[in-house]
């Protein structure tokens, strides 16, 4: 079957069509575990760094119920237990970082009874749940798809770790029968494609179910390559096997050089060697090596092979990056939901294998699309206006660490959203899925890509960053914005206006001064305050965590063309400076912002003599503080206020005005409310008080 459409005009019959997807999706699922001739083989581990096979055949399953509850769509538990056992630990482990857990496994029977309780529960909520269309994201209906999606996703996980158990453990199905063509290879060659833009992303209104990391939208001017005809075949990777390349570190990067020496491997995985031959093993047989299939490795024997070809050429040989393949991907106009017959060998349409390399062709390429995924040099990483899913915050975000490389194109068993054109999928380059690669010719020797925006963790950073960029308590306005919309209506800065925005932090008043004036310098004492902003101003997207309750967080974006910003961007120039011993070109400002920064001064005193120095005539001081005057910042000789002088109350309002009012003429004084946010339901309120000073 295919994935629904979200939309349609009779919402019963999409009732219907969303229950058959479920039962199929369900079906499928357990035809595959059907393959297991003895329950013995639910609990070994063929691949050591994942989980048996009676964790998948209860976690998906699990999975229903668990996001169901999150959801609030089900209110009761089926097997806490289980659910629990099953329910996480699905990324595979690091080959260096090995899991020496201990689980307790229910038995396969335990997990058949629990898997049909699941679909009972399952079913009855589709024939009773509200529906209307289309299919929105916070609907029951989503959730339903999402699940039915991620059993899917595991349905190809579940097969690969078959292909790793003993043949003796597995039995003969007719529903699961591999192709039966195999024969020579054709001689690779390349083939121009020109130079394209590449618009990437999947859009909001899109008519169907997508993963998070699908949205958004990033834009790649692609100059021109020449990509190869074929997927590389079994048998042209034996020329590299033949040439030592396994044995020859100068082919492997130092991951894979140490993934070698970790694996000991000289041959893909799925091959073996016997009496002399090669042989390749299949969902549920071996075979003599078929030398017309695509050879199926892991990302790092496919840049091996790469470098080594390109050496061998003297050609610059490499993987594509994602928009590259897309330029292929091009070539096809139909997709999932709107083709007669798959244009590849995917969807489950043709075969439970790869098949030969030159059996589906379009546009003068071969397997665009199907037969295995095909590895890319794209690190993954979320597009412009990505969002995490409050359902599953979990699916995208951990991969988001540059070592997760995205392949594309599914493989013969990549159905649902995995043979959607949109389909993001990534593994580490160690792993092992139906996976082979196709190489390209091209002018750079590593395509031009965008650098990974990993998530801020770090909680005094990323309390900084909802402080600046998050959305304040109701009533409450951003203390950053206010504090420039305050100043603005007492101070009319020229156009060839220069700011001095000194203890900037992570920079949003920064943003909000570039949008009035033609320079703007944002200094913090801070190196990782100034990170912030720098990469936002780089990259245009910043991304953290906020902390919600306990141990959860939220997963937050900001995006410079969202807040309005992109267009003074390149006004500000981010700077790592001490306030009090700032270099002497740091002068010549109209305007100077230092936005709740003396009171955190070992020498405030002499940091405001400087600032008299550094501003132009008539130019303007402006200070925001909340006074928390405290010894760990300043030592109490150097306070400026908020002790007794002479047995009298001194605020620090007076010691500004005692040690300013000689060279600046005090302007207005103003109160600014905030909020530093703590977590959810926890912040602190606070006031700070502005003053305006203008140099005499």
């Amino acid at each position: 079957m295919k994935t629904p459409l979200l939309t349609g005009e009779d919402p019963e019959a999409k009732r219907a069509e969303l229950k058959a997807y479920f039962q199929n999706t369900w079906s499928t699922y357990e035809s595959l575990f059907e393959l297991i001739a003895q329950d013995k083989a639910f609990f070994l581990r063929p691949e050591p760094l994942r989980h048996p096979l009676i964790f998948y055949f209860g976690h998906t399953a699990v999975f229903f119920v668990n996001k169901l509850i999150l959801g609030k769509f089900l209110d009761h538990r089926i097997d806490p237990r289980l659910e629990s056992l099953c329910a996480i630990g699905v990324d595979e482990m690091s080959w260096d970082d090995l899991d020496s857990r201990h689980y307790e496994w229910p038995s396969a029977d335990e997990v058949r009874a629990y898997r049909g309780k699941v679909a009972s529960t399952i079913e009855s909520l589709i024939d009773q749940m509200p529906l209307s269309l289309p299919i929105q994201q916070d609907s029951l209906a989503w959730v339903i798809l999402m699940g039915c999606e991620h059993e899917r996703i595991h349905l190809e996980t579940s097969s690969v770790i078959m292909r790793m158990l003993p043949l003796e453990y597995l039995q003969q199905d007719p529903r699961w029968q591999a192709c039966p063509y195999h024969g020579d290879a054709p001689s690779n060659h390349l083939k121009a494609v020109s130079t394209q833009t590449i618009v990437k992303g999947k859009k909001l209104e899109d008519l169907t179910y997508g993963w998070d990391n699908e949205y958004g939208e990033q834009v790649t001017e692609v100059e021109a390559f020449d990509a190869a005809t074929y997927l590389v075949s079994n048998r042209e990777f034996i020329d590299f096997i033949n040439a030592g390349g396994y044995q020859a570190p100068d082919y492997w990067t130092e991951e894979g050089q140490a993934w070698l020496r970790f694996s000991r491997a000289e041959m893909p995985r799925f091959w073996l060697r016997k009496n002399g031959q090669y042989y390749q093993r299949n969902l549920i047989e071996e075979i003599p090596l078929p030398a017309n299939w695509p050879v199926e490795v892991n990302y790092l024997e496919a840049k091996a092979f790469c470098n080594w070809k390109a050496k061998s050429t003297g050609e610059t040989i490499r993987l594509p990056s994602e928009a590259e393949w897309y330029c292929l991907r091009e070539l096809i106009s139909t997709d999932l939901p709107t083709w007669q017959e798959a244009p590849g060998n995917i969807n489950l349409e043709y075969f439970a294998s790869s098949c030969p390399i030159d059996k589906f062709e379009t546009a003068g390429f071969y397997d665009i699309i199907g037969n295995v995924w095909q590895w890319t040099e794209s690190p993954i990483d979320g597009y412009t206006g990505f969002e995490v899913h409050p359902l599953y915050d979990d699916f995208s975000t951990p991969t988001f660490d540059g070592k997760h490389n995205l392949f594309k194109g599914g493989s013969w068993i990549s159905t649902g959203n995995e043979a959607l054109k949109s389909a993001r999928y990534a593994f580490r380059r160690h792993f092992f899925q139906h996976a082979g690669f196709r190489y390209i010719r091209a002018q750079q020797a590593e395509p031009v890509q965008a650098p990974v925006h990993n998530y801020e963790t770090d909680m005094e950073i990323t309390c900084q960053l909802e402080a600046h960029f998050g959305k304040p308590p109701t009533g409450v306005p951003n203390f950053q914005v206010n504090t420039v919309k305050l100043l603005l209506e007492e101070i009319t800065p020229k156009p060839e206006a220069k700011v001095l925005d000194i203890g900037c932090g992570v920079g949003r008043a920064s943003f909000e001064l570039a949008k009035h004036a033609a320079q703007v310098d944002a200094i913090d004492f801070t190196a990782r305050n100034i990170q912030q902003g720098y990469a936002l101003l780089e990259q245009g997207e910043k991304r953290y965590t906020s902390q919600t309750e306990g141990e959860l967080v939220a997963f937050n974006t900001i995006d410079l063309h969202t807040l309005g910003y992109e267009q003074d961007k390149h006004k500000i120039n981010f700077i790592q400076g001490d306030p009090c011993n700032l270099k002497p070109r740091f002068s010549g400002y109209d305007l100077v912002l230092a936005n709740n920064l003396i009171d955190r001064l070992n020498q405030p005193a002499r940091f405001l003599e400087q600032m008299w120095e550094r501003l132009n005539d008539k130019g303007y001081l402006v200070i925001t503080s909340t006074y928390d005057w405290q010894e760990t910042f300043t030592n109490k000789q150097y306070w400026l206020g908020g002790i007794k002088v002479n047995g009298e109350n001194f605020t620090t309002l007076d010691g500004l005005t005692e040690l300013l009012i000689p060279k600046f003429e005090l302007v207005s004084v103003k109160s600014l409310p905030f909020v530093l946010p703590q977590n959810k339901r926890r912040a602190i309120y606070a006031t700070a008080e502005m003053t305006i000073w203008r140099k005499r």
